[in-house]
């Protein structure tokens, strides 16, 4: 089994390292577009099979600076999924952002007790989601 090492800093990621993501998603996001939004979310924390020198799973987050954060998206590549690394990242993004006051994501329905069991509790939220502006 390959060694999984986190890291928060995304400027030595290529694209070529963001490859089987998004599975499932009708227009998914490009390599570059996920790359694009690892360099500009606020904060990030990523799961890097070195072995493979591939990222295999990452979170990224954005916040004011003051008193709330997002957790805007998760995603663990299906070959390493439930060995733990989903819940390691959340860990890391949790402990990143502890200074906060309220830490907020939006999920579907089927994952949240993967959250609840990382210490986040429901919350009824709003969205609004334009699945056709996704930049591939």
């Amino acid at each position: 089994m390959s060694e999984i090492v986190y890291a928060s800093d995304a400027a030595a990621i290529s694209a070529n390292q963001l490859t089987g993501f998004f599975v499932g998603w009708p227009n998914p996001p490009s390599p570059e577009t996920l790359l694009r939004l690892l360099h500009e979310s606020d904060n990030r924390v990523l799961a890097i099979d070195e072995d493979e020198n591939a990222v295999v799973g990452y979170i990224t987050a954005l916040m004011d600076g003051v008193l709330f954060g997002y957790i805007s998206s998760l995603e663990v590549l299906p070959a390493y999924q439930n060995r733990g690394i989903g819940r390691q990242l959340v860990a890391r993004m949790l402990d990143e952002l502890n200074h906060l006051h309220s830490i907020d994501l939006v999920c579907d329905p089927d994952v949240q007790p993967f959250y609840e069991r990382c210490g986040m509790r429901p919350c009824s939220a709003m969205i609004l989601r334009r699945r056709n502006h996704i930049n591939p």
